[in-house]
């Protein structure tokens, strides 16, 4: 069964979301992979405000490629985020909600998870152009100089995500493999 989900992200949106779950999330979403991340920390470092309100939203860990001529975007594929675990877990106490990337994430980050009652998505690697169907709208909203990287504001419909570490820290890259060890034994 899929989950349709909307944003905002909101504790009581997530609180019943369980890894393995399929969504399917429309809405408004934010990209940022590492250098803009670490600018974001260098603002909060110096005391200043963030150039979006992070509280209650998602942040896709993507530089999408350019877009093709009447498109709105290329394609979008993941990133792999464990290059943003330094910084997910000061973002997630200012209230980010919700990350997509691939693959696994460090202790850190999933003890912040359980902290903040947030959510690790995960989007299927190797499958950027179809994901970028699901983006209908783009603008870069900050550091435009970091081309693909910049920070995007983006609207997605039906965008297809996993659920990977839900909001009580279950890891679906956990219990798959529990799940399937035991059905070899």
């Amino acid at each position: 069964m899929e989950i349709k989900l909307h944003t905002p992200l909101t504790e009581d949106r997530i609180s019943n979301l369980r890894a393995g779950d399929s969504i399917l999330l429309s809405g408004t979403i934010y990209s940022a992979r590492d250098a803009a991340h670490k600018r974001l920390i260098e603002l909060l470092d110096e005391g200043k405000e963030l150039p979006l309100n992070i509280k209650d939203e998602i942040i896709y860990y993507v530089g999408p490629s350019p877009a093709k001529p009447g498109k709105v975007i290329g394609s979008a594929g993941p990133t792999t985020s464990y290059r943003m675990d330094a910084y997910a877990p000061k973002l997630m106490d200012l209230g980010l909600k919700g990350m997509i990337g691939k693959g696994a994430r460090n202790t850190e980050v999933i003890e912040s998870i359980k902290k903040n009652k947030a959510v690790y998505f995960g989007a299927i690697g190797g499958a950027a152009a179809l994901i970028g169907k699901s983006i209908v709208k783009s603008e870069i909203i900050a550091y435009e100089d970091l081309g693909a990287e910049a920070i995007r504001k983006m609207e997605v419909k039906d965008m297809p995500l996993v659920v990977i570490i839900d909001s009580k820290g279950d890891n679906l890259y956990e219990l798959g493999q529990k799940e399937y060890l035991d059905s070899i034994k």
